[in-house]
């Protein structure tokens, strides 16, 4: 960096509180007090980025440097504040939306083509005919096979807003035509409820993914479709579940608790404190209920597991979660930017906060407690869960719970290291695979009615055996034969649980895998020596 980048760069930098205090003043937000700044302040800043757009040697995109002004002051605050620029707004808003505008396919890449794996139900794809392994070679004319395009170029031309028309050059291999169609985009509801199904008789089981606009409205549906079957308890799996709305997170809660019970609270720098009461409408407020967690349970997942397990409500099984107890509040920046800045902290029933300890700024320490929990023997050893005396809190019932770091399950269930290994070298070629697999055996497989699927033991080891001789062994020969000999079943179910999603959704995926899943095994030998002591 020579003087004069050097120079500049302190410029930006001891402009940074500035721009950051002004942009400040922009924010639209509800309950917010505006602050008022002096006209010289705002003129300062004004004239330094018209000095740089018209006087610097070299053309400089100002708007660039708002951008990382505004990068760096967030850097500098906590791990969780972010700046969305408007150009990433649309995609980081549709998880949270809970839908998108489309025509309603999963895809796959394949080959260098746009392969449908299978058309969404009653999506304009669905509604026009199209099949799954259906390839589009092009969009309204535009051909984007073999033109080595990626998943975000691809989506772009495929998405557009509710209402437009699209027409597409379908190539259909199995019997070797091509013809054209057109659909109409629609709005696209993305499932935070991946599935939810009874284990048996009466053990109920409901996988959420996320925390979205629509998770409370799927899970209230999901609930009572399992009661109606019989459900008498129920396992909500909250693992890999990184947080969302936490408007959302307390309406499911509350339909574990009684009304009047504290779900959670939040207190910002003020000392303000907002209160989350459960209220009437619970649907399940008596019958065991377990929760399961891992390390990548966070945010809103851990307000849920907290509140259960602060108000004994729920039994928690798996992992030490995350630990953030941060609120983000988004603020838009005029332009169509947004920032997600923390505001407050969440506390569970008892009082304990459950975020873990960070510096200020985004520091790689922070970012690698996944791998140093690995290292440190905490995902395989209880015992080596970290817990501070000082943060130990009390439940009604007695049990003693700690805050600082994440929920720390009541009943402790290791990682399986080999499983996880073997998924880890495994699963970057089973997605291919497994399309590979359904083009060539898409006739046999498409009229297999999904419960006849998972029964199917011969399916499985079918796939198994191609692909240990068509595909694993020839792309990896680091891994030894061993290795892969001492997870053939988890292998097995991975192949056809993969399979099954791909044919009929997500849920058949979760009923495969389950079964070979030590923390759903742990919770049904405990429900059964429940229901053996009555």
């Amino acid at each position: 960096m020579n003087k004069n980048s050097k120079s500049l760069y302190i410029i930006i930098v001891g402009l940074t509180l500035i721009l950051g205090l002004f942009l400040g003043n922009q924010l639209s937000f509800k309950h917010t007090k505006k602050v008022h700044f002096s006209l010289s302040k705002k003129d300062k800043l004004e004239n330094f980025l018209r000095y740089i757009n018209e006087e610097y040697v070299d053309t400089i995109n100002t708007d660039s440097i708002v951008d990382k002004v505004i990068q760096n002051v967030l850097k500098d605050l906590d791990p969780h504040s972010s700046y969305i620029p408007n150009k990433e707004v649309a995609r980081a808003e549709e998880e949270l939306d809970g839908e998108f505008t489309g025509i309603g396919v999963v895809f796959q890449n394949y080959k260098d083509t746009f392969t449908i794996i299978r058309p969404l139900p009653d999506g304009p794809a669905y509604k026009s005919g199209i099949k799954p392994m259906d390839k589009i070679i092009a969009v309204d004319q535009d051909t984007i096979s073999g033109k080595h395009l990626n998943i975000d170029e691809i989506s772009k031309k495929i998405k557009g807003k509710a209402g437009t028309k699209i027409k597409l050059l379908i190539y259909r291999k199995q019997n070797d035509s091509t013809f054209q169609t057109k659909l109409t985009r629609a709005k696209i509801p993305l499932k935070s409820i991946p599935a939810a199904f009874m284990i048996n008789d009466t053990l109920g089981f409901i996988k959420i993914s996320t925390f979205a606009a629509n998770t409370y409205d799927e899970f209230d549906k999901a609930l009572s479709d399992l009661k109606q079957k019989g459900m008498k308890v129920l396992i909500l799996d909250l693992r890999d579940n990184t947080g969302g709305l936490l408007k959302q997170a307390d309406l499911i809660a509350d339909e574990f608790l009684k009304n009047g019970t504290l779900i959670f609270y939040t207190k910002d720098k003020k000392g303000n404190i907002n209160k989350a009461i459960a209220t009437a409408r619970g649907k399940f407020e008596e019958g065991p209920l377990y929760v399961l967690i891992n390390e990548r349970t966070a945010s809103a997942s851990e307000i849920v597991s907290g509140a259960l397990q602060d108000n004994d409500r729920a039994v928690i099984v798996g992992r030490r979660s995350f630990g953030k107890g941060l609120v983000q509040r988004e603020m838009q920046l005029g332009d169509g930017s947004i920032i997600r800045l923390t505001t407050a902290r969440y506390y569970t029933p008892t009082g304990r906060s459950i975020q873990k300890p960070y510096k200020h700024g985004h520091n790689k320490e922070y970012e690698e407690q996944f791998q140093k929990r690995y290292y440190d023997g905490e995902l395989f050893y209880k015992d080596s869960i970290p817990v501070v005396d000082s943060l130990k809190y009390t439940t009604p019932k007695g049990r003693i719970v700690y805050g600082g770091g994440g929920i720390i399950p009541d009943i402790f269930v290791p990682l399986d290291e080999k499983k996880y290994n073997m998924y880890v070298y495994a699963n970057p070629y089973i997605s291919s695979f497994i399309t590979k697999y359904l083009e060539e055996h898409i006739d046999e497989l498409e009229n297999i009615l999904p419960e006849d699927f998972i029964n199917d033991d011969q399916i499985e080891n079918k796939l198994y055996e191609e692909f240990i001789k068509k595909h694993y062994i020839l792309k990896n020969k680091n891994i030894h034969s061993k290795k892969i000999k001492e997870r053939v079943g988890f292998i097995k179910k991975l192949l056809k649980a993969s399979l099954g999603r791909d044919l009929y959704g997500d849920r058949i995926f979760y009923q495969i895998l389950i079964q070979d899943d030590p923390m759903i095994k742990k919770i049904i030998t405990i429900a059964k020596s429940h229901e053996s002591a009555k």
